[in-house]
Parts: structure tokens; C-alpha cells; sequence
């Protein structure tokens, strides 16, 4: 197991996006090593909830409970179930979210948790740790469900290729390691001219990304946040992909301006109030300092949008510009 520490992405602009204030109640959505809740905790004497479907991440932060005194307090749920889970413990509304999407550097670090081809280990990415996992995607699909995975997941140029390759290999022994095939895929599809990524990299995204249903939790995490945070309270997003982005972007966007309250069948009427108004009016990048210490910076990108006191609008009555569902029999919580 990697010691290497996480290193939290644009946190100093994470912190002032979010403006933590004496008194407040605020949401870290994705704690992972606890970056963002310490230093919200240090900004304010304030009280922050930290969500995190990984175990490990609640097992390893019993240290940061005890040092703020019971200000924080973990729950062990994925994002998108953070309005029940909040309700469970007599909590309303919040001042404040903050979202750090994909996978952490702890979790890319421990070859055991098959997150990454650099390190060599089972093939899981499941951020739970439950089953059906990536092994499981990779031994029962068929090469039609694999390429739409590896293309609307990962944006692979070349994922009909590489799932052709999966199927025909798995036929003479099972695919239950991330170096195995990290040596399919670069077989495959190899690296031509002045390539910089590994060739596996975005089929280690798209796998990642379908198991952990990573995009639908994130728009039920907006629409969450949406219906909890109060007036005046303050959403930020830091991204790491354009799939994320896109989705961050347009639910911003959508929520950000007024709009007419329409029907299939009837033409518009009433015009609905923005539910959020911009902090910025684009997103904001990590500083090149940043970005030369921590790689995992250079690709962030970090929009905010603060409440207004308009009513929430509807779930799911624009396009977010998700890829389309893939659904397989074998899977479950929205893969079905």
C-alpha cells in the first residue's frame, strides 16, 4: 500500500468559493482523506456532515472527529442520498456543499482497490467495495455493451477494438487483474506518434465511471443540493473530465435563468425565477503553481453557484448532456 498522501485540488479556492461562516452547516460530499472538511472547519466555527460510499475513507478519519470536538460528523452513503440521509439526523438545509468528483489519490494509490493500472491488483473500482464490480463488467458483457461503455464513458476512439480484444481474451482465462487488462487494451490500442496517456487510461475511466453509476449520482447529488442548500447558500463543484463538467455546466446554467414553466402538451405560461444565481461566470482553474506540484490539478475545474430564494425547479426537466444509460441484467442501482 502507497503512503503518498492526497493532496486536496484548489483548495484555498475551493474555501473561498464556499465562504464558510461562524454557525454554518456545510456538506462535503466526497470527504475521502478529509482535505475540504478541515480546512472548512478551520475557516469557521462551523459544523460540516462529510458523505463518502467508501468505508475505508469514514474508518480512516476518526482522528479529524476527535481533533474538531464533534464539528464534523461522517456518513457512510453515497452523495446522492445525502437529503435522507441529513433528514435521519433532524438537518433541513445547509449553508454550503462541496463536491470533488471521480476517484481519490488514496484509492488510485492502493493497488488492492483495482482502481488503477499502475499498480497491480484485483479488478474492482467499486468505491464500496459491493459487487458486481469491474471484473464482473468485463467477464459477462458482451463486446456491443463494452464498446458503448469504453465510448460513452471514456470517449474511446478505439473501444470497439478494445472490447473485441476483451471478449476474445477472456475466452482463455478469466480477466481478474488491472494489469492484465491494462496489456490487453494497450495491445489493442497502441500508443501511436506523441500519445501522452497510457492507452488503458480512458477504459479504466469508462469502467470506473459505470460500475460506481458515477454520472447519475452526481445529478441526483445536484438536484440534492438544490432542495437543501438554504438562501444564500453556496454549491461548488470541482470537476476533473469534461462528462462531469458538462453535466455541472448545464445544470448551473439551467438553474441560473429564468425560465417559463412548460407542459407536452400546453404552451408555455408562468415564467419560474433562477433558483441560483453565478459566484463566477466561468470556471475557475488551478493556479499553475498548483498544477506543477499536484497533476492530478491540471485537468480540475471548479464552478460555483449560489441559492436564491426562488422555490427548487423540477428534477430532471432539462438535458444535462449525460451519456445515454447502458444497462446490463447483472447489474443493479440503475444498470439494471
Amino acid at each position: 500500500m502507497s503512503a503518498s498522501p492526497h493532496i486536496p485540488v484548489m483548495l484555498k479556492e475551493v474555501v473561498t468559493a464556499l465562504a464558510p461562516k461562524p454557525g454554518g452547516v456545510y456538506v462535503d460530499a466526497t470527504f475521502g482523506a478529509g482535505g475540504y472538511s478541515r480546512a472548512i472547519l478551520e475557516a469557521a466555527d462551523c459544523t460540516v456532515y462529510g458523505f463518502d460510499r467508501d468505508p475505508t475513507a469514514i474508518e480512516r478519519a476518526q482522528d479529524i472527529i476527535v481533533e474538531f470536538g464533534g464539528r464534523l460528523q461522517l456518513i457512510n452513503r453515497p452523495f446522492a442520498e445525502m437529503r435522507e440521509a441529513l433528514d435521519e439526523v433532524d438537518v433541513e438545509v445547509v449553508d454550503g456543499i462541496v463536491f470533488d468528483l471521480g476517484v481519490s489519490s488514496m484509492q488510485l494509490d492502493e493497488g488492492e482497490r483495482g482502481f488503477s493500472f499502475r499498480h497491480d491488483g484485483p479488478l474492482s473500482m467499486r468505491m464500496d467495495g459491493a459487487k458486481p464490480d469491474a471484473a464482473d463488467v468485463v467477464a459477462r458483457a458482451d463486446a456491443k455493451d463494452l464498446a458503448a461503455i469504453f465510448k460513452s464513458y471514456g470517449e474511446e476512439k478505439r473501444a470497439g477494438a478494445i472490447a473485441r480484444a476483451i471478449v476474445r481474451e477472456r475466452e482463455y482465462a478469466p480477466i481478474e487483474t488491472t494489469s492484465r487488462l491494462a496489456s490487453i487494451v494497450e495491445k489493442a490500442a497502441p500508443v501511436y506518434g506523441h500519445q501522452r496517456i497510457h492507452p488503458a487510461t480512458r477504459v479504466f475511466q469508462a469502467l470506473r465511471i459505470f460500475v460506481n453509476d458515477e454520472l447519475g449520482q452526481l445529478i441526483a447529488g445536484l438536484y440534492a443540493s438544490e432542495r437543501l442548500l438554504r438562501p444564500a447558500g453556496r454549491l461548488v463543484v470541482v470537476t476533473f473530465h469534461s462528462l462531469e463538467d458538462r453535466i455541472v455546466k448545464r445544470f448551473i446554467a439551467a438553474r441560473s435563468g429564468a425560465r417559463r414553466e412548460a407542459s407536452r402538451h400546453l404552451p408555455p405560461t408562468e415564467e419560474v425565477p433562477a433558483s441560483f444565481e453565478l459566484v463566477y461566470k466561468n470556471s475557475v482553474a488551478a493556479s499553475d503553481e498548483e498544477a506543477e506540484i499536484n497533476p492530478r490539478a491540471r485537468s480540475a475545474k471548479l464552478r460555483a453557484a449560489q441559492r436564491t430564494d426562488a422555490q427548487p425547479a423540477p428534477d430532471g426537466d432539462e438535458q444535462l448532456g449525460a451519456p445515454r444509460e447502458i444497462r446490463l441484467s447483472f447489474m443493479h442501482g440503475g444498470h439494471k
